[in-house]
């Protein structure tokens, strides 16, 4: 019956929703736990960064909201190289996706599908002023990541900067 009357209200596929405390949370969103916690966080290999070869050192945190999504913030440096960014995480059960909002200090806002499979994380935009994606491979301490750009779209991309995240704690 609790399972027709969600399916009934166009909460997705039951099969994909678990009881957490008493709580629903989505199993899709589940595999994102592993990003969960504190990071230390090293921007590299930034063609607009001089002198070549500087590295901005930073944090970042994971945290969850409520049972549907998770909030990603950066900061980065100090000084000229100061930066900070932030991401929300979650996921369109209708449309089967992950959705990701992104925002910085310079004001601006984007949107991006993402997928995070098998030790791989994209976040991708294809927008009309450029195409943007996020490519990382994830272990359980470690993420390797890079930002990259297409102004052709998308037929060839350059690297912005490269990204690790070395764990510093799991938040339960």
């Amino acid at each position: 019956m609790h399972d027709s009357l969600l399916r009934d209200r166009g909460l997705g596929n039951v099969a994909e929703i678990g009881s957490i405390g008493g709580l629903m949370r989505n199993t899709e969103l589940e595999k994102l736990d592993g990003l969960v916690g504190e990071w230390t966080t090293t921007l590299s290999d930034a063609w607009f960064l001089e002198p070549a070869g500087t590295e901005v050192p930073g944090t970042t945190t994971v945290e969850r909201l409520g049972e549907s999504l998770l909030v990603v913030r950066s900061q980065f440096g100090g000084g000229t190289h100061h930066s900070e960014m932030g991401l929300v995480i979650g996921r369109s059960d209708p449309n089967d996706a992950y959705v990701v909002l992104y925002q910085d200090d310079r004001g601006v806002c984007r949107q991006f599908a993402m997928t995070f499979d098998d030790g791989h994380w994209t976040l991708l935009r294809e927008d009309p002023d450029m195409h943007q994606r996020f490519v990382a491979d994830v272990e359980k301490d470690r993420i390797f990541g890079r930002w990259e750009a297409s102004e052709d779209g998308g037929k060839t991309w350059r690297k912005d900067f490269g990204l690790t995240f070395d764990r510093v704690f799991a938040q339960g």
